[in-house]
């Protein structure tokens, strides 16, 4: 009924402005058309629904913002790896000598509006007095460091870490009392290492599904906003444990232990990281969920010999998720719609920022071989997962961003 209580408003506003073309002059047509359009997207934001857009031939429309294409954008970059102090080194790819930045010079344009680019000072007075939490992997916290390095154009941060371990840090912005956090789970569950070596010399994990991480989940009723997210640990050999039983395994190769999909896991583990935020009594914020990033290894695995060496992005019909990303995908959107609909009973907001076809398009934005120097000793492989900060990640920022003014 909601939907289509706003569809109804939606026709006659534009029932209204039909009105105003036959008997209207052109001048005074502009100014009624801007307030029509302006009621309008005030009313649609104020539920914290997709946001609207005219298209060129004047209608209105609800608009995807994570459908489109990347875009040439000359003004980039908005900070540089000298401008931020945030950055790891195996993300910095200007310090370790990457010889283009074409790639840098890109925004996402979704197909039917505009999405702005990333205002420091806006987004800083959003969260005025608020908190927000990075829970995941290592991909999840390369996108902590390209806003905190966003933000540095604004202020510097100070450190208010509880603990000396790089896996639970903390900032504080002092003149608008807004601090981020970053939260180490790259399974978001209760985890043992089993073995050290494993099947793939990457370790053998045990997950206990259904079990919270207490690192995390404990926690999170300290902040307003939360970003969810993990990947590509769910690409090592794992046992799955249920009710503390073991009912499978990813490629654990061991005889007389069921083989089930990396999916399997991968969604379960988001349900029970949900049902922890939903279980949280104190905890009354936004939790984002902030989709699967895929790895772009070409010509050959990330063992071997596998590297990402495009200079610029893809075009949406040039590339698909391939099917065990697109199983993760479904896996992690399902959980989420779930904690959704359960998070309204209760009062929780749960929203999706949905990056993975944004992502997908951009193979030219990962280290490859510059996250060292080239004659260091270092035993890894090109790193075609994370990415250089600046880079595209910093689009999810715009995202964020966007989806906090819609919100507001």
């Amino acid at each position: 009924m909601k939907e289509f209580h706003n569809f109804s408003k939606l026709s006659s506003y534009s029932r209204n402005i039909k009105i105003l073309q036959i008997h209207t002059p052109k001048f005074l047509l502009l100014i009624a058309s801007t307030l029509i359009l302006v009621t309008l997207v005030v009313h649609h934001h104020h539920h914290g629904s997709t946001p609207l857009s005219i298209l060129k031939d004047g209608s209105i429309q609800k608009c995807n913002i994570f459908e489109g294409e990347w875009i040439w954008n000359p003004n980039a970059t908005y900070y540089t790896n000298t401008t931020c102090n945030q950055i790891h080194n195996h993300q910095n790819c200007m310090r370790y000598g990457r010889p283009d930045t074409d790639f840098l010079k890109w925004r996402w344009k979704p197909n039917d509006c505009e999405l702005p680019v990333f205002d420091p000072f806006e987004f800083l007075e959003l969260v005025r007095e608020k908190s927000l939490a990075f829970v995941g992997d290592s991909v999840g916290r390369n996108h902590m460091q390209s806003l905190l390095c966003l933000l540095s154009k604004v202020e510097k941060p100070v450190d208010v870490s509880y603990t000396t371990d790089e896996n639970f840090k903390r900032w504080n912005y002092p003149s608008y009392n807004f601090t981020i956090a970053t939260f180490w789970t790259p399974y978001l569950v209760r985890t043992e290492q089993a073995e050290a070596d494993g099947p793939t010399n990457t370790g053998l994990f045990n997950l206990y599904l259904d079990e919270y991480d207490l690192e995390w989940t404990t926690q999170i009723d300290e902040f307003d906003y939360i970003i969810i997210s993990a990947g590509h640990w769910f690409y090592r050999p794992a046992m799955f444990y249920e009710n503390g039983e073991l009912v499978g395994c990813f490629y654990c190769l061991k005889e007389g232990v069921k083989s089930l999909e990396m999916s399997y896991g991968y969604g379960k583990a988001f349900e029970t990281a949900f049902k922890a935020i939903n279980s949280s009594p104190k905890f009354k914020g936004t939790s984002y969920l902030r989709t699967f990033a895929p790895s772009h290894f070409e010509n050959g695995m990330w063992n071997e010999g596998g590297n990402c060496l495009r200079k610029k992005p893809l075009k949406s019909s040039e590339i698909k998720l391939d099917d065990r990303a697109l199983s993760l995908y479904n896996a992690q959107v399902d959980a989420y719609k779930v904690a959704e609909e359960e998070g309204k009973k209760n009062g929780k907001q749960f929203r999706l920022l949905d990056t993975t076809q944004p992502t997908l398009l951009r193979p030219d934005g990962h280290p490859s071989s510059y996250g060292h120097w080239p004659e260091e000793n270092v035993t890894l492989y090109n790193d075609c997962v994370h990415w250089c900060l600046p880079g595209p990640i910093d689009s999810w920022s715009d995202f964020l961003l966007e989806m906090l003014r819609m919100d507001d």
